[in-house]
């Protein structure tokens, strides 16, 4: 994409057919700043605030997050769009209550959990360095943001993630956090699929500032290349962590969560 091209004009086969087309946005350092401590996170009021114009505009809303989907809502506190949560492992549509799971990612949810339960319970040495541990039921999270050394807390998860990779685990790296995940092909490229299959959706945009969102754009470009989508647009959101691969693999870049929110003022 041309890097002379404004962003409305990049996003214009995405607003030429609101109707037709889906908005899908990360959460975290997307929607909602990075904050010290995961579990304080929140979309602020006037971003809030466009997403619902947006969601009452588009035809497809959501939000695409590595957290559980309940709590992904619960972060954006906007009922009438779909969350995928758990990186494509799980399904809330709009208005619905309860996530749909993919199968598998379920069943081997409850290795995850064995592990991380035995990991938490034995390695005195995370407690001591103020690593903190997320439940995400299919997915265990350690996050070491903010501990009181971050470099020796990052060998002490990188431990962790190699005892995982030999219990035949799979593990995902993200900004200051270690995912311990199910062995499964399951990703948020994977995820978009899942809830576009069957929807009349021509054009889409995604909006993410991390490595899993990659997985976002190439499913999206996946779904362009099988016919399936007329038009996808990749929106990378830059910060002081930016993945290099994230900008390369981008369409076009936007300054943080004040620039997504520039993002969805140019949809409406």
């Amino acid at each position: 994409m041309s890097p002379a091209l404004t962003l409305e004009d990049a996003l214009e086969p995405v607003r030429a057919d609101p109707r037709r087309s889906a908005a899908l946005f990360d959460v975290d350092g997307t929607l909602a700043p990075i904050v010290r401590h995961a579990e304080d996170a929140h979309v602020p009021e006037p971003t809030r605030a466009l997403l619902i114009r947006v969601a009452q505009r588009y035809g497809t809303v959501a939000c695409v997050s590595g957290r559980r989907a309940t709590t992904a809502r619960r972060i954006v506190a906007i009922g009438s769009i779909s969350y995928i949560g758990n990186h494509g492992g799980e399904l809330l549509r709009s208005g619905s209550t309860e996530p749909e799971l993919e199968p598998r990612f379920a069943r081997e949810g409850a290795r995850v959990r064995a592990f991380a339960e035995e990991t938490w319970r034995r390695d005195g040495r995370l407690h001591r360095l103020r690593v903190r541990a997320e439940d995400k039921g299919e997915i265990a999270a350690l996050h070491w943001r903010g501990t009181p050394d971050e470099a020796a807390a990052e060998a002490a998860v990188r431990d962790v993630a190699r005892r995982a990779q030999e219990a035949g685990l799979a593990v995902h790296w993200g900004r200051k956090v270690l995912e311990v995940r199910p062995p499964t092909a399951v990703d948020k490229g994977a995820g978009i699929a899942w809830l576009l299959e069957g929807a009349d959706v021509t054009a889409a945009v995604y909006v993410g500032d991390d490595t899993t969102d990659l997985d976002a754009f190439r499913g999206l470009r996946a779904l362009v290349a099988a016919g399936r989508l007329e038009t996808a647009v990749c929106v990378g959101v830059r910060s002081e962590e930016t993945p290099a691969d994230l900008e390369r693999e981008a369409d076009l870049l936007v300054d943080g969560p004040p620039g997504v929110r520039r993002v969805l003022e140019a949809l409406l």
